[in-house]
């Protein structure tokens, strides 16, 4: 399994330089992206601002039920890991993922799972930092 995933990843390398690239680029982001969403863990906060809902929740089946209008919700500072295990799976894990659709379905359609990939990333950090800047 080892030697058919290096081996995998130097014939990426060789003949689809355009998607090693942006492996590379997926790679460098979700790193800068788990660094950030370390150093922004505060433990020391009991309470943080962990979500965000537009929606409101129901206490009951209709619409006089409802308790609130939405918003920002509190929780606990060990919420906030969803952000860096986001830039780990993406990081490492969407990377062999491409490797393997490259080889079984062509390198467009690993692109284009890495496009998805920087997407979420991105996504993921604006609502993090929207996040802190609320808390």
């Amino acid at each position: 399994m080892k030697n058919s995933l290096l081996e995998n990843l130097r014939s990426v390398y060789r003949e689809h330089r355009g998607l090693f690239v942006l492996m590379i680029f997926v790679m460098l982001l979700s790193f800068m992206f788990l660094i950030f969403s370390l150093a922004t863990l505060s433990p020391s906060s009991a309470i943080v601002k962990t979500g965000y809902s537009d929606i409101g929740s129901f206490a009951g089946n209709d619409l006089t039920g409802m308790r609130s209008a939405g918003g920002y919700r509190d929780g606990s500072w060990t919420s906030m890991f969803a952000f860096p295990m986001v830039a780990l799976i993406i990081g490492v894990l969407h990377n062999l993922i491409a490797i393997r659709l490259c080889n079984r379905r062509g390198e467009g359609s690993a692109k284009a799972f890495l496009t998805m990939s920087l997407a979420i990333l991105v996504g993921a950090l604006i609502v993090l930092v929207r996040l802190l800047g609320e808390g």
